[in-house]
């Protein structure tokens, strides 16, 4: 023993044995030097004793703690939060904890050598497979989330982690994989997905509600606007039928006032003519003096019935208007209308006026008659300007007064409009293509502007009456 190399850990416990030795040991002094050898075997004998009895004690303490510490491992082990599962090569169960044997609703007994796959749902089981693979061929963590089955049937999901370092053991390396349930993460996923779903649809829906509020909002001032145009119908209807049954009364009354014309002025003349002649065949013995006087007196009667017939044809529809054209017409028309009223006219234009198609020319003569009657009748006016010019491809007659002023909306807009000449102005203009607007001011007077396309009658008469009835 005296030879043998002791470790230090040896070599401190003897040193301790020792000097607890003689501690406990009495003094001998009877003792013969020759039982030197005797007594120091002896003296190791109890010194390996005290030895042994001290590497029981430390192991007895060792135990104790071992002990404790397995109860706590024991505990942290079974009572742990998530299941964990020990698996060999073949992913069977060679050990579980209380927590995963809970999960599946089996006891640990049941569950040891059986495979983990056999709890784990169809739909996952591909899954499952491959992530077992994964980390029995790599050293790497891996996690996956799968459903597993309990006993009863029921699924659950659960949260796979495992992989990284094996554990050897008798059979072989050991997997350990720790199981967690997430299946109330799931439901709250699911129903935070659902929620964006709703949040989305009810965005759309306040989308669509917005739209549909839009579009409903249209449609009322859609139905405002028709149930307008509607009034607005009935009210041109009403005025149109007031128009016609003005237009048969004028026209009434300008025949009966030819009529009476022609019966007052004609019929006289043409009487008084008649018994010319008879009185000339009657007297064959008048001398040629007188003859030639009583002649004389049946031309001149024939002269004014002539003049009175041209006066007829001329307010019916002048023939210089197709003979010499608008501007000397329109002249002519100005000077008599300043001998009879008094009102001077200053009258402008310009040379291509003439080259208009002959219903634009006739309209511009009769806007520009029915324009002087109501200022004659209506403006007590002092002067008039008839301004025709030609803007772009557009011709514009403008009929200024400083007469009387008048409201031009409460006129158009009154029922049973008796002032005729203004709504056939309108359609008149209207009928070649044309707008006709009217301002009038107080202390300013009239003014009637009418603005219509130029089409010009010496390239296509035909093709220019038809863009006007095309137009109308």
């Amino acid at each position: 023993m005296k030879n043998e190399k002791r470790d230090p850990e040896a070599i401190a416990l003897r040193s301790r044995a020792e000097t607890r030795l003689k501690q406990q040991a009495k003094p001998i002094t009877d003792v013969v030097k020759s039982l030197a050898d005797s007594q120091r075997l002896l003296h190791e004998l109890h010194v390996h004793q005290v030895e042994l009895e001290m590497q029981n004690a430390e192991l007895v303490e060792s135990r104790s703690e071992m002990e404790n510490l397995l109860d706590k491992y024991r505990d942290l082990y079974d009572f742990a939060p998530i299941g964990y599962f020990s698996l060999d090569q073949h992913g069977r169960i060679q050990d579980v904890n209380l927590t995963g044997s809970t999960l599946l609703g089996l006891a640990r007994s049941c569950l040891i050598n059986r495979p983990l796959s056999r709890y784990v749902d169809r739909s996952s089981r591909q899954l499952f497979l491959t992530f077992l693979e994964t980390i029995l061929t790599a050293s790497e963590k891996k996690v996956c989330e799968i459903q597993l089955l309990k006993a009863d049937g029921h699924t659950f999901w659960a949260h796979l982690h495992g992989g990284g370092e094996r554990v050897q053991s008798k059979t072989g390396d050991t997997l350990r994989i720790a199981v967690s349930d997430i299946t109330s993460l799931k439901l709250a996923q699911e129903t935070q997905y659902r929620l964006e779903i709703l949040s989305a649809t009810n965005r759309e829906l306040k989308t669509e509600i917005m739209k549909r509020q839009a579009i409903e909002a249209a449609l009322k001032k859609s139905e405002q606007y028709k149930s307008q145009l509607l009034d607005e119908s009935r009210r041109l209807h009403g005025q149109l039928r007031d128009f016609s049954h003005r237009i048969i009364e004028t026209r009434e009354e300008e025949r009966r006032v030819i009529s009476r014309e022609l019966h007052d002025e004609i019929t006289q003349l043409l009487v008084g003519i008649n018994v010319s002649l008879e009185t000339l065949a009657r007297d064959t013995t008048v001398k040629p003096r007188v003859l030639r006087q009583k002649i004389i007196r049946a031309q001149r009667i024939v002269e004014k019935s002539v003049k009175t017939i041209h006066t007829f044809a001329r307010k019916l529809r002048p023939t210089s208007l197709d003979d010499f054209g608008l501007i000397v017409t329109l002249h002519a028309y100005l000077n008599d209308f300043l001998k009879r009223t008094g009102i001077r006219v200053y009258f402008k234009t310009f040379a291509e006026v003439d080259k208009m198609s002959s219903i634009q020319r006739t309209t511009i003569y009769r806007i520009v008659l029915e324009a002087l009657v109501n200022v004659d009748k209506h403006a007590a006016a002092q002067q008039v300007e008839v301004n025709i010019c030609k803007i772009d491809d557009f011709v514009q007659l403008e009929i200024a007064d400083d007469g009387k002023s008048f409201d031009v909306a409460r006129m158009q807009a009154k029922r049973g409009n008796k002032h005729l000449g203004l709504i056939g102005m309108r359609e008149q203009a209207e009928m070649v293509g044309g707008t006709l607007s009217i301002q009038s001011t107080p202390g300013l007077g009239t003014k009637i502007i009418v603005k219509m396309p130029f089409n010009d009658a010496t390239e296509d008469p035909k093709s220019s009456l038809e863009t006007i009835v095309q137009r109308a």
